[in-house]
């Protein structure tokens, strides 16, 4: 992907970091589409004994879930609402690379300025669930089967996210991707693509939008989070 980007955008000279810590001092503005979902996270199942992490074992045949035998560090980063209230048998997630790198960003906003745009799927308020999923090839599998050959995501926790910047920059959402995507003028805009478009192309804008907003489709499930130098103006679409 590296290689064909560099061919794309060889005008522009573009550099890669392979982690934040890479990204050169100063103002940033950065965009993370379909980014936290996919990172790392860790499974928690409350039983009678407290929350034991979910782990994975191997039994000479085959890969199984099991829980640990005694309580694991990152217990502490569920959700106090989640950790007290949720029944035996619940499972709660928790993605530490996502807070670090969210608590990253507003670091870097906090002393250097500049904005974030987050658009994930997720839920906008801590809660149990059990959302880890796998995809290979557009299809769902096991996410046992095959390590190394299918996607692996789970939703976002839009709260946790914001719980990790706090309050030293401004954090706008999460609000519905339809709703975002509305307040900016999706409609507007294609209506204005549809004017010279082919009865095909029409029809093919329609669908896009469609699947965009429609609440039944990724304009619910999807939502947007902003972050912003504390003074600026609210970004448009983030309105609460």
């Amino acid at each position: 992907l590296r290689a064909s980007q560099a061919e794309s955008l060889a005008a522009y000279d573009p550099v890669w970091c392979d982690s934040f810590d890479g990204v050169p001092d100063g103002p940033i503005l950065a965009i993370g589409n379909e980014f936290f979902d996919a990172l790392p996270v860790h499974q928690f199942v409350r039983t009678p004994r407290g929350w034991r992490e979910r782990l994975i074992a191997w039994d000479e045949t085959e890969l199984r879930f099991i829980v640990s035998a005694s309580a694991t560090p990152h217990e502490v980063l569920l959700a106090p609402e989640v950790r007290e209230t949720a029944p035996v048998g619940a499972i709660a997630e928790v993605q530490p690379q996502g807070l670090s790198i969210a608590a990253a960003l507003g670091n870097r906003i906090e002393k250097a300025g500049g904005a974030v745009l987050i658009v994930d799927y997720g839920h906008g308020e801590s809660a149990p669930g059990d959302s880890l999923q796998a995809v290979c090839e557009h299809e769902p599998v096991d996410v046992l089967d095959g390590p190394g050959e299918a996607d692996l995501t789970v939703h976002v926790d839009f709260a946790a996210l914001r719980r990790a910047v706090g309050d030293r920059v401004s954090v706008w959402g999460p609000v519905a991707q339809g709703t975002f995507l509305e307040r900016l003028g999706i409609a507007l805009r294609a209506e204005a693509l549809t004017k010279d478009a082919t009865p095909a192309q029409a029809a093919d804008i329609a669908l896009s939008v469609e699947r965009l907003i429609a609440p039944n489709q990724m304009g619910s499930l999807f939502k947007v989070l902003s972050l912003t130098q504390a003074g600026l103006l609210q970004p448009p679409g983030v309105e609460e």
